[in-house]
């Protein structure tokens, strides 16, 4: 085999979503910080990305953590997402999947019945607490970066829907906040489909009509996905947040859960101590817990915390032929959906 690059992946899942590590083999990305580094591979050189998240090596769902050496000595160890659009600063189940492959692989010692692990990642450094016991990784405790509110009750007109109000939210990323009985549908599994339709053409929508940008990180920008919401009969916040180009996360969300805490708490409906469950689409949970206010550039803001459960379920290596025409990768409309054909 004449392989001109291999790489090693520890498949690992966060209530459902998958988050495999890439624990060997990853190339030196150009940049003096995380993001940095996130930036690098969004405008200059994503090819990294494609072959690790496009077809033939990868599938529409899930998402490659690249596991760095970590730029502030407080980390652990640094990581970026990637997924099919582009590489994203912060996410709450690959927080959980890094630490998790950190623990269970030996890179960091696992020490029972609690290891803390600090994450460097483009949004910030992130606090992981992990409940270990007979060798594994039980659960995870995030504590996030602080998340603050950009726009409450904002309105845009949609062809398919009327007027549609959302908030937007910063979490790690921004989101805009929709509640889900606007576009006449409920987050179950059976309508994934239509939730991510709807998910794509919102978020077109919201980013041509305005732009966001983190006052202290310029590299994190844009409405990266949009979170549909719900109350489950029982009380439980259900989410459903829609991915590039055509998927729905299947964790309730952690940097989602983070962003629209702080829009609780702006308006009042959340404060310093409290807890509450979120359910994702197919009935996994998150514990989502308000620690502490924070400010932001000068704007109000919360310091969210997410816990949640991995589990590490394979390990296989991945490589390119020098002669492989497809080292580029490609997207499928019928397996990725109709934004596919986006991907060029």
């Amino acid at each position: 085999m004449r392989w001109k690059r291999t790489i090693q992946l520890l498949d690992v899942h966060c209530e459902g979503e998958i988050g495999k590590v890439a624990i060997g083999g990853v190339p030196k990305i150009p940049g003096n910080t995380i993001a940095e580094q996130l930036n690098h591979i969004n405008t200059v050189d994503d090819s990294l990305r494609r072959f690790l998240c496009l077809e033939p090596r990868a599938a529409a769902t899930g998402s490659v953590n690249l596991l760095l050496p970590a730029k502030r000595p407080e980390a652990d160890a640094g990581f970026i997402i990637l997924q099919a659009d582009q590489a994203h600063a912060s996410s709450g189940s690959n927080s959980i999947c890094v630490t998790t492959a950190l623990l269970e692989s030996g890179i960091v010692e696992m020490k029972e019945p609690e290891t803390v692990v600090v994450l460097d990642t483009a949004a910030g450094l992130v606090k992981a607490t992990a409940t270990c016991r007979d060798g594994r990784c039980e659960k995870v405790r995030l504590t996030m970066v602080p998340s603050f509110v950009e726009a409450l009750d904002v309105e845009i007109d949609t062809p398919h829907w009327g007027r549609v109000r959302f908030d937007i939210s910063y979490g790690g990323i921004f989101y805009a906040l929709v509640d889900v009985d606007q576009i006449g549908t409920k987050i179950e599994k059976a309508n994934a489909r239509a939730l991510v339709d709807a998910g794509m053409v919102l978020k077109d929508l919201i980013n041509r009509s305005m732009k966001v940008v983190h006052p202290e990180i310029p590299e994190i920008s844009g409405i990266a996905y949009v979170m549909f919401r719900d109350r489950d009969p029982d009380g439980l916040v259900r989410t459903a947040t829609t991915m590039w180009p055509g998927r729905v996360d299947r964790s309730p969300c952690g940097t989602g859960n983070s962003a629209n805490l702080a829009t609780l708490h702006a308006r009042g409906l959340a404060k310093v101590g409290d807890t509450f469950r979120s359910r994702s689409i197919i009935g996994t949970e998150f514990e989502v817990g308000l620690e502490a206010e924070a400010m932001v550039a000068g704007r109000p803001a919360i310091v969210p915390s997410i816990t949640g459960r991995g589990w590490t379920f394979g390990l296989h290596q991945i490589a390119l032929d020098p002669t492989d025409p497809l080292a580029n990768g490609f997207a499928m409309t019928d397996t990725w959906g109709p934004q596919a054909g986006e991907i060029v």
